[in-house]
Formats: C-alpha cells, sequence, structure tokens
C-alpha cells in the first residue's frame, strides 16, 4: 500500500508538471497567432522577420507597433486576472469568485471613470490610481456587505452583484451626463485590448509584478487558510495577515489590469475552474497553471474577436463574457455549487 501511494504521488507530479508543459505551448501558440492573425494576415516567417530582421516594411509596422504591443499588454491583463481569481476563489472558498462578479473590476471602472468625467485626467499615469484605489475600494465593500469573517458564497456573490450594479448604473450615468467623454470611454469600459502601446504595458509592469510575487509568496498560506482558521493558526499560518494581503495581491493585479484594458470579466472565473482538475485545490500548482493557462484564454478570446466579423473586430471583453457567462450558467446548476 505505500508503495502505490508514493506511486500515485509520482503520477500525480507528474501529470501536473506534464499540464505546466502544455500551458507553456499553448501561450506560445497564442502569441505567435496574435501576431499572425487580423484584418492583414502575416505569415509566421514573415513575423519572425519583423521582430528580429526587421527591414522597414509594411509588415514590420503592424507586427512591431500594433500586435506586438497588444500581445504583449494581452498576456500581462490575463496572467493578472487569472492569479486575481484564483487568489479569490482560494482566499473566501467560494467556486463563483471572480474578479468581475465580486465587484472588484467594477470599482476600478468606478473610479476611473470618475477620474476622466468629473476631474478631466487625460493620462494613463494619473487614472491608474484610481483604478487601484478603486479596486481596494470594491474590495473591501464586498467583502464588508458579505459578512466579513462570517461571510458565506452565497452572501459574497450577492454582496458583489449588488455592488457590481450600482457602481456600473454610476458608469453609464457619468456617460450619459457627459457626452465629452463618452468616446473616450465607450471603448475602455467594454474591454479592449485594441489601441493599447507599449508604454501603457511599462507603466503597469512593477505593479502586476509585485502582485504577481505576493500572490505566489501567499500560495502555502492560503492552502492553509481553505482548511479554515482555526486549522491554518495550527499550521503557523496567520488568517487576518493572509486576508490583508490577498486583499492588496488582487487590488494591484485587477486594478492594474482594469487600467489597461478596461474591465475584462469572467477570466478570473473561468481558468481556475478550468485547471483545477488537473491542479487540485493546492495553490501552489493552481496560480502557475492560471499564470499560463488565463493570458492564453485572452488572446484566444482577442483573435477570436478579430476574425469573426471582418474587417471590424468584437472587443475581447465582449467575447470573454459570452465564454463565461455559459460556464458560470454550467457552474450555478451543478448541485454541489447550488446548494452552498
Amino acid at each position: 500500500m505505500p508503495g502505490a501511494a508514493a506511486g500515485q504521488r509520482v503520477a500525480t507530479r507528474s501529470r501536473r508538471a506534464g499540464g505546466l508543459v502544455l500551458g507553456i505551448v499553448l501561450l506560445a501558440v497564442a502569441c505567435a497567432l496574435s501576431l499572425a492573425v487580423g484584418t492583414k494576415q502575416i505569415p509566421l516567417d514573415q513575423v519572425w522577420t519583423a521582430l528580429f530582421e526587421p527591414s522597414g516594411t509594411k509588415n514590420d509596422a503592424i507586427v512591431r507597433e500594433l500586435r506586438l504591443p497588444r500581445t504583449l499588454i494581452g498576456v500581462a491583463a490575463g496572467a493578472a486576472l487569472g492569479l486575481a481569481g484564483a487568489v479569490m476563489q482560494t482566499l473566501t472558498r467560494n467556486p463563483l469568485a471572480d474578479p468581475g462578479l465580486l465587484g472588484v473590476n467594477a470599482g476600478a471602472s468606478a473610479a476611473v471613470v470618475t477620474a476622466i468625467s468629473l476631474l478631466g485626467v487625460e493620462s494613463f499615469n494619473g487614472y491608474l490610481w484610481f483604478a487601484l484605489a478603486g479596486a481596494a475600494v470594491a474590495a473591501v465593500l464586498v467583502n464588508a456587505l458579505g459578512g466579513s469573517r462570517a461571510a458565506t458564497p452565497v452572501r459574497l456573490a450577492l454582496a458583489g452583484t449588488a455592488v457590481n450594479a450600482a457602481l456600473f448604473g454610476y458608469v453609464n450615468g457619468l456617460q450619459l451626463v457627459d457626452l465629452g467623454a463618452l468616446d473616450t470611454m465607450r471603448h475602455w469600459t467594454v474591454g479592449t485590448l485594441a489601441g493599447r502601446d507599449a508604454g501603457l504595458l511599462w507603466r503597469v509592469v512593477p505593479l502586476i509584478a509585485g502582485g504577481t510575487l505576493l500572490a505566489f509568496c501567499l500560495a502555502r498560506p492560503l492552502g492553509a487558510l481553505s482548511l479554515g482558521d482555526d486549522s491554518a493558526r495550527a499550521l503557523g499560518a496567520a488568517p487576518g495577515r493572509t486576508r490583508v494581503l490577498s486583499i492588496v495581491a488582487i487590488t494591484l493585479l485587477c486594478g492594474s489590469a482594469t487600467a489597461v484594458c478596461g474591465p475584462i470579466g469572467f477570466v478570473g472565473l473561468m481558468i481556475p475552474h478550468a485547471v483545477r482538475p488537473f491542479t487540485g485545490p493546492d495553490p501552489r500548482w493552481l496560480l502557475p497553471y492560471c499564470a499560463l493557462y488565463a493570458p492564453a484564454l485572452m488572446l484566444g478570446s482577442d483573435i477570436v474577436g478579430r476574425v469573426v466579423v471582418p474587417p471590424s473586430e468584437i472587443e475581447v471583453g465582449i467575447v470573454t463574457a459570452f465564454l463565461g457567462g455559459l460556464l458560470f450558467i454550467q457552474l450555478v446548476r451543478r448541485r454541489r455549487v447550488a446548494q452552498l
């Protein structure tokens, strides 16, 4: 029996390691297609030439100036949202937790729209900090309304739905009142990777990197906390400190991603559920998987949006909302979720 258990552990580790390799391959394929696919199809060999041996052709300009920044932003924002969703689901022990469903993205959106419409902030450097502050306030508010330490998955979901509705109603109201700012905000509030330059990415990379590092450092305490506060203390984790640091990580990740791309929902919901059959509940495996598979989903959704209705595009936020809505319906129909 001990030998069988040891063999099962080895098989589990091998399966998990293989899943990480598969995630790297899928992400690499998604990046390559993101650089090659669009209104103008560019062969992969020409994409390679544009990246490493540019000669000033039109294809070089398309790849380097338009698609490369879009791809890199998609990778960074996708990883941030996937990690935030995994941390949030583990922290709350709520399988429906998601930065979008629990109001974090809505808080960032409301703060950015306020900065643009009411305060006249036009630069990215200006409204980035509003996005972070709005995400933090929304996270704390939903947690408080849901009962804080006594929160249940249903109460958190209801609190998040209420905060989402209120904040997005506020956003829509501001757009109707300030018609001058409507054109500036309308693409941003849908959630898009289009029209973003590399300068935006480099401004948020330190924040996303900080949130990512903090999330990985919290993997072991989060795993202990998922067993309950008493068990976490027995295992040497500090529940209060873990919760606070987790909210900080979620705020950094969601606020940065939302500031660059706008509110993109359901990525943080879909990916943890998709990879958990391979990783199990252990955050030490769940987080690396999400950091690989979430950007692959983000880029895949963006590619789908480019090719469905050419020469126009469907914004990535619409594609992820459609896919996530289908998954959400499936989740709430499951008996174990319905009974929470």
